[in-house]
């Protein structure tokens, strides 16, 4: 299985680690991954904001740097669903739409692809809350939604509690959003700062030391609010606690 590694461009930029862990994560499991040296942005931002024609070039770029790999796998849900679901300003030819179809979130590729349940070197002593982003939720489908009347199940639980040591905090209201959304927070600011607040006052409530995402989107958002009101948490993106981070 030849597997690209898609890092998106902040992670990239701010938390090069979290694209480090993943790599480390999926080599694990006897990969073998590359990282095309090519990539860059994947234009979710100018598409989000209406301008879509100027996604146009990321979007090309994209698709050529990771065209003949079995899976692309990247550790953003919202990027990934941009790929999968609006990357169109492009023309769709063959090896376009083979891409996008190829290119998985980390968490579903680890639980829908590679079926993998069990991390033995993985140890995070600590009592978490689960946060799954909007994208992750609500396009990738990776936990159930309250609004829905359906069974409950979660695919990023299903793996972190295979971690040795770890807890859970039950917040009372597990899937609302955090209030990022990216322009979203520059545009409604005031709205975007209170929804987070509530978000990390509902998990420190709950007892949480840290809070534990595969969208580092959502968490340097959260750990921002968090550190203005001084609530002294602390945030760590999936793929390194599967990774066999400690803190």
């Amino acid at each position: 299985m030849k597997v690209a590694l898609f890092v998106p461009c902040f992670i990239d930029a701010f938390y090069p680690e979290v694209g480090i862990a993943t790599l480390e994560l999926l080599e694990r499991f006897g990969l073998d991954v590359h990282y095309p040296a090519t990539q860059t942005c994947c234009g979710q931002p100018m598409a989000n904001n209406g301008s879509e024609a100027d996604a146009a070039g990321c979007e090309q770029l994209y698709a050529d740097s990771f065209a003949g790999y079995d899976y692309i796998v990247g550790p953003s849900s919202s990027c990934v669903h941009h790929v999968r679901s609006h990357m169109t300003a492009i023309v769709q030819t063959e090896a376009v739409t083979q891409v996008r179809a190829r290119t998985y979130e980390l968490v579903e590729f680890l639980h829908d692809v590679l079926g993998v349940r069990d991390f033995p070197w993985a140890e995070f002593p600590h009592k978490v809350g689960l946060h799954n982003s909007c994208s992750a939720l609500r396009h990738l489908k990776q936990a159930s939604i309250s609004e829905v009347d359906a069974p409950a199940f979660s695919k990023p639980l299903a793996l972190l509690s295979n971690v040795k040591g770890i807890e859970f905090a039950a917040p009372t209201r597990p899937d609302e959003c955090c209030g990022f959304g990216g322009t979203f927070s520059v545009g409604e600011e005031a709205v975007s700062v209170r929804m987070g607040q509530d978000k990390v006052r509902d998990h420190r409530t709950a007892g949480a030391e840290y809070i534990v995402s595969a969208d580092m989107s959502c968490l340097m958002h959260q750990k921002g609010c968090s550190d203005r009101i001084g609530l002294g948490m602390r945030f760590i993106h999936i793929a390194q606690v599967l990774n066999g981070a400690r803190e």
